[in-house]
């Protein structure tokens, strides 16, 4: 059963946000890229095929982007294994050689293009910044890539940013979460952090000691919140497994119900 907002919450001090399918809309900007570079060769696809074809390559159903996470992989390398996986099920030309390189190079240009945050994100940073709760983000990517994407989703207000290359581990390594405590100057115990990811974000948050949320976009309008994350997304089954017993929002309107003056 999931917590409401502010159950067993302490005076929050700071608020620290997961990047990507958090603050900024990846999996919409990934689908748009993938249309728009796509060649004749997808000219066959049905509306249910380029939904697949998405999905395989947004959920990363092979973990290349675990992989990338434990050094085993570039991150190009990682997100081109995605694009083949994905592609073999639809196109029979394999995505190798100077179609591979005509790819990434295609992508790499035409992501940042797509890149916006959520409607939900500018009125919550107001609102933090007018209570003077400091914010900031910890992230699954390497600092200067998730900077120039948050720079470019207009967030550049985001002066906080922990990457992966910042202490050296990934989420949900404790240690990855207390750095970014400690850049706002905040004590862990008070400090929320809101995520897409109930695992690696909201419990994996909580077992740091900080104060975990888990942001389940994909259920926005549940009543089950009302009143009261370039890494994929976990499935449905997963996700329901993992979100027992966390704290649980729909929409991030919801962070300022954590606040001391909305209990």
């Amino acid at each position: 059963m999931s917590k409401g907002p502010g159950e067993g919450t302490p005076d929050i001090e700071g608020v620290l946000f997961d990047i990507d399918d958090t603050l900024v809309d990846l999996e919409t900007a990934m689908g748009r890229t993938l249309h728009h570079i796509a060649g004749d060769a997808f000219g066959h696809l049905s509306d249910d095929d380029w939904a697949e074809y998405k999905r395989l390559f947004t959920t990363d159903p092979q973990g290349h982007y675990d992989a990338f996470l434990s050094g085993q992989l570039t991150f190009a390398e990682q997100r081109l294994r995605r694009a083949r996986h994905a592609q073999a099920a639809f196109i029979a030309d394999p995505l190798e050689g100077e179609a591979a390189h005509r790819w990434t190079s295609a992508y790499e240009a035409t992501l940042p293009l797509h890149f916006r945050p959520y409607d939900d994100v500018m009125p919550l940073l107001d609102e933090l910044q007018a209570r003077g709760v400091p914010y900031g983000a910890v992230s699954n990517n390497v600092h200067d890539y998730q900077r120039a994407k948050l720079d470019r989703s207009g967030l550049s207000r985001i002066r906080v940013l922990v990457g992966i290359d910042a202490v050296g581990v990934a989420k949900p390594d404790p240690a990855i979460f207390h750095e970014g405590a400690r850049r706002l100057g905040t004590d862990p115990a008070r400090t929320l952090y809101v995520g897409d990811n109930p695992a690696i974000d909201a419990r994996a948050a909580d077992a740091a000691g900080l104060v975990g949320v888990w942001l389940d976009r994909r259920a926005a309008g549940s009543p089950a919140t009302s009143g009261a994350s370039d890494a994929p997304e976990a499935g449905a089954d997963e996700a329901g497994t993992a979100a027992e017993g966390l704290r649980r929002i729909t929409s991030l309107d919801a962070v300022l119900q954590f606040l001391p003056s909305f209990r």
